[in-house]
């Protein structure tokens, strides 16, 4: 069952942080429902490609590239940091998580700032 608590998101942040300094930018994490951590990137010099994003972690590849591409992909990479596993099996309608996670690029409320 997926959980998420204050605990984890610590070990998650102690990881990730380097991660925003590295690539200069402003972000937050927070913890949803005790079954989900999200980050949420406000600002930086990097362009995702819009002012406010619900980056779709399955396909990074696919659309992002070059500098957005290695930021986000070291992002993931940091979110699992809290013993996560994944035993699901869509096919058979069962679904085993440590947590979920998102990724988004701004708020509906406070767009992404594009810095110089």
């Amino acid at each position: 069952m997926a959980y998420m608590n204050q605990e984890k998101k610590a070990k998650i942040a102690a990881a990730i942080k380097p991660v925003f300094k590295k690539y200069g930018l402003k972000a937050t994490l927070s913890v949803h429902n005790h079954s989900s951590i999200s980050v949420n990137i406000k600002s930086g010099p990097i362009d995702f490609g819009g002012d406010s994003i619900q980056v779709n972690h399955y396909w990074l590849n696919d659309h992002y590239s070059g500098t957005a591409l290695k930021a986000l992909k070291e992002i993931k990479q940091a979110l699992l940091a809290a013993e996560y596993y994944d035993r699901s099996d869509a096919q058979t309608d069962y679904f085993d998580t440590a947590y979920y996670y998102h990724i988004n690029v701004g708020k509906w409320n406070k767009p992404y700032q594009l810095t110089a």
